[in-house]
């Protein structure tokens, strides 16, 4: 009893502070959702809603400690629903072969692909004679047959090869399958015929869309090249016309959040039209002594940031932004503080609410972890008092200040993800952040307003000059010897408990915050204990990746690059796949051999070679890329087998399968019965 008694008391002591716990509640239903490996039946989800109703009952009769708790209890049951019910609201048809011939569709999004070329999404597809019931609503394909120019709206027809969205290149990966599935997305593809204009355009239901495109080429054709294509990232989303060259020092300096429309953009934008508006407002006496100009200045900073989402195409993060930016102007129309952790709390909660899926996407993490981080140590240092040194120190201190937060707070989540730290990251954000304040957001917003009177040079070029510097200072910092250092992927409960940790120490109020040092301590002891799959197999059996003491060896030289990319990645290894290659322990012609745990590790590397194999023994294991019939007592991962099973990891003796990590889920189905190509 005494161990109730001082748990009712430790929530008491919360009291006035708990509703901040609540969308982390709701981000445990849904993480739940996301961890199983079946797909959750109708009876779950009538026992869920009866947990909620019973949760919801006992709080009347409950005092108020315990009655957050069953609280609590209820948004974890209503996270969980929410996942579920998105996830099945967005179900569309996903091809479920490999397919080769006409595909016709409209332009919706143009974006460019890994390698460079110009990728496009189509809706309204017509695929062969594939009837509508199994058609994918929506395709996307890479164009390396020359792209002619393109719009949102038009038309368009080709011949492509399409294939189901790809599943994780190792078990545990990034699940590529699942983040299409919430895009409704059903095919993925490329083509390398040119791309012939079917229609006229057909704008209905994409007009902003093709709104945004338009101002995009407007932009672009005044400031030509690499500037024009970031001033285009900026403006209205649209990174087709930045190259990867550019993209990769972005990255290596830690400023490719430049390029994304995100918070940091959206508070830019709302806090420079606020700030002017409340300016330009005091200077009319009539308005100032007769209304509130600040909660004016409110509103128009508000449509200000609505006429940005509709800009940036609506995406997840632009939304999430938008929120974000939406709850605070809302705080000061009713009068509460703008900026605090319940503000942050209500827009986590409103986007996890509309898009469960994004609890899972590096820049919900990376911005709300960010955006609480700096709420909760400004609120801290508010607390102690004003900071002591000259008032022209105070701005360059609050900069230094908060960048170091923001990066603190961020670069173990973006490690997890894309296994790279950037060691001068914070520098090259000291250097830039403040010209994307000062210059480049400013810039954009007087053009946007002296657009419609042919005068939006002028701002443009000013424009121009802040995102040189920009990306003058990616060159240089990205240049710097060790600027990029690459971070093994980490076990899969490493995250979940640095975000606990940070929470606890964040949210938690009094010295028991402190307790949230410990599993934040427990995932850095289990990220640096983690090992790499001894063997990664390709889930087309085209590449094989053994773990030496050099570090992973590739079967093959070229072909499978992405694949080769993401394992060397996972690794925490900076080498490419020709480095990756001649570190295999022996070239042994068109069949690599591998020795592992007492077996033969074979791969199979094309059609020769598979027709001069025709036998094997018991203690091998071979991987093939085309089909094989041999005689033996062999373990065979041939394609046919691997469509069923995924990609592979053999590590103490075990063989593990994607589709064993994945289990049976609306994004993964039984994949046994999926056929190899079709043609029309």
């Amino acid at each position: 009893m005494r161990v109730l008694a001082r748990v009712e008391t430790a929530l008491l002591n919360q009291t006035g502070y708990l509703f901040q716990w609540s969308p982390v509640c709701l981000a445990v239903g849904i993480g739940l959702y996301f961890s199983l490996r079946f797909e959750p039946g109708w009876m779950v989800y009538a026992g869920l809603v009866a947990v909620i109703a019973i949760c919801l009952g006992l709080v009347r009769w409950l005092s108020s400690g315990w009655a957050a708790l069953t609280t609590g209890g209820a948004l974890i049951a209503a996270g969980f629903i929410l996942a579920g019910g998105r996830a099945h609201t967005v179900a569309e048809p996903v091809l479920s072969w490999r397919y080769y011939g006409p595909v016709e569709g409209r332009v919706v999004a143009m974006d460019r692909s890994a390698s460079d070329a110009l990728r496009i999404t189509l809706d309204r597809v017509r695929i062969g004679d594939v009837p509508g019931d199994r058609r994918p609503q929506r395709v996307r394909l890479s164009l390396h047959g020359g792209a002619r120019s393109l719009a949102p709206g038009q038309r368009i027809m080709t011949t492509a090869h399409l294939s189901p969205p790809q599943g994780p290149v190792e078990p545990g990966g990034f699940d590529f399958r699942r983040h299409a599935w919430f895009q409704r997305l059903g095919a993925v593809g490329y083509t390398r015929v040119p791309v012939l204009i079917a229609a006229p355009p057909q704008p209905e239901g994409i007009r902003i869309t093709a709104w945004r495109m338009a101002i995009s080429h407007h932009v672009r054709t005044i400031l030509p090249g690499e500037i024009g294509g970031f001033a285009a990232a900026v403006t209205t989303g649209d990174r087709s016309g930045m190259g990867q060259e550019t993209l990769k020092s972005l990255r290596a300096s830690n400023l490719a959040h430049l390029l994304a429309i995100s918070g940091l953009h959206m508070g830019l934008l709302t806090g420079f039209v606020y700030l002017m508006c409340r300016l330009f407002f005091s200077t009319i006496p009539a308005l100032a002594l007769r209304l509130p100009v600040r909660k004016l200045a409110a509103v128009c900073a508000m449509v200000s940031a609505t006429i940005y989402l509709l800009l940036s195409g609506g995406n997840v993060a632009p939304e999430r932004a938008f929120v974000m930016a939406s709850v605070m102007l809302m705080a000061i129309l009713i009068d509460r503080r703008a900026i605090s952790l319940r503000a942050v709390a209500v827009a986590a909660f409103i986007v996890l609410s509309l898009r469960p899926e994004s609890l899972l996407s590096p820049g919900f993490q990376m911005s709300f972890a960010a955006t609480t981080a700096l709420v909760a140590v400004f609120g801290a240092l508010r607390d102690i008092g004003p900071m002591p040194g000259p008032k022209w120190l105070k701005p360059v201190a609050g900069l230094l200040i908060s960048s170091a937060i923001a990066g603190f707070a961020t670069a173990p989540i973006g490690a997890a993800h894309f296994n790279t730290l950037s060691h001068y990251g914070l520098l090259a954000n000291m250097l830039s952040v403040p010209v994307m304040g000062m210059v480049v957001v400013p810039s954009a917003v007087v053009a946007a307003l002296l657009s419609p009177f042919g005068l939006e040079m002028v701002p443009l070029a000013v424009m121009r000059l802040g995102l040189e510097w920009i990306l003058a200072v990616s060159q240089w910092v990205s240049g710097f010897d060790g600027a990029q250092g690459f971070v093994v992927s980490p076990p899969t409960p490493v995250l979940p408990l640095i975000s606990l940790g940070g929470l606890w120490l964040a949210l938690w109020q009094g010295r028991a915050r402190r307790v949230g040092v410990a599993p934040m301590a427990v995932a850095l002891i289990l990220w640096g204990q983690g090992n790499r799959p001894e063997i990664l197999v390709a889930d087309s059996g085209g590449l094989v990746g053994v773990m030496t003491e050099q570090g992973r060896a590739l079967s093959k030289k070229k072909g499978s690059g992405f694949v080769a990319t993401v394992w060397l990645e996972n690794d925490g290894d900076g080498a490419d796949q020709l480095q990756a290659a001649s570190r295999w322990p022996h070239d042994s012609g068109t069949i690599q051999r591998y020795d592992w745990q007492g077996k033969e590790v074979l791969h199979v590397t094309g059609k020769r070679a598979a027709r001069g194999f025709s036998a094997c023994n018991t203690d091998q294991i071979v991987i093939s890329a085309v089909a094989l019939q041999l005689s033996g007592g062999c373990e065979i991962f041939d394609p046919k087998r691997l469509l069923a099973t995924g990609s592979l990891s053999l590590s103490g003796g075990k063989i593990t399968t994607s589709k064993e990590v994945m289990g049976d889920r609306l994004w993964s189905p039984n994949t046994s019965g999926i056929r190899d190509t079709k043609q029309f």
